[in-house]
């Protein structure tokens, strides 16, 4: 199994976290991607990727962040890019639930990463929160990118618009709640070759440890509700994960590999 996006970085495991790659590896999970929300955090997570071979970084600003995008955070994530653990551009995006940096400073900051992106030809994971027109709209207008739209929130309408971008739909623990209903809508009409599992941890532990701190062990929850939902055979669906996100990551994201 593979967790394609997860906060490894995050307070939350500062004690613990050897443990929680241990039991996520003998669980079954060999692939982790740690995201950045800010230079400190991307180097953090580069730290993290080099010490653990599990694990892969993501680096760049997350839109609660946006603020402090400037020309200096440009250099310092375009090198941090450079890092042969680093697959991905991420966390970035645009967040309309009132928490975030003015929109304004978040579409600076998101058009810039996707030019990074574009510039060293790594994939983006998109933070899209009460913002799907605007960032769908903001990629239209280029540059041009691949990448995968994490912890999946919007509904089965707007699956198809997300298609036509060439992006992959990641599902998070919520695809389990009772209430997620859309959720589950939305993930039977992506096509198996499109679709990644993740935890978001630690934050969004899946129903069966819900309260709980979220770690990328739970990630099997979301493998075997997406099996349930899409009327696939669980060890398929793993298998068809796992090659996806080799598929978006790369060479860097392969076992044994950077050394």
């Amino acid at each position: 199994m593979i967790d394609a996006h997860a906060h490894l970085t995050d307070r939350r495991f500062a004690d613990d976290l050897p443990d929680v790659l241990d039991r996520a590896r003998k669980a079954g999970v060999d692939r982790i991607l740690t995201a950045g929300e800010d230079v400190a955090s991307s180097a953090e997570a580069i730290a993290l990727a080099r010490r653990y071979e599990g694990v892969r970084a993501a680096v760049g600003v997350h839109p609660h962040r946006a603020a402090a995008w400037d020309a200096e955070t440009v250099a310092r994530i375009t090198e941090l890019a450079g890092d042969e653990r680093v697959v991905a551009i991420g966390e970035i995006g645009m967040d309309f639930s009132g928490r975030s940096a003015p929109p304004d400073l978040q579409e600076k900051a998101l058009r810039g990463q996707l030019a990074v992106a574009s510039l060293l030809d790594l994939p983006v994971v998109l933070h899209v929160r009460d913002s799907g027109e605007r960032v769908r709209a903001i990629l239209r207008d280029g540059p041009e990118v691949r990448g995968m739209v994490h912890c999946y929130s919007e509904g089965p309408a707007e699956i198809e618009e997300w298609l036509g971008l060439g992006l992959l739909i990641s599902f998070a623990g919520t695809v389990t709640y009772p209430g997620s209903e859309r959720l589950r809508d939305a993930a039977i009409l992506v096509p198996a070759d499109r679709l990644l599992a993740e935890t978001d941890a630690p934050y969004l532990a899946p129903q069966n440890a819900r309260g709980r701190r979220n770690e990328p062990i739970y990630v099997a929850a979301t493998h075997a509700a997406l099996a349930h939902d899409r009327r696939e055979d669980l060890g398929e669906l793993v298998a068809r994960i796992a090659e996806n996100a080799r598929s978006l990551f790369g060479t860097r994201w392969e076992p044994g590999s950077p050394t």
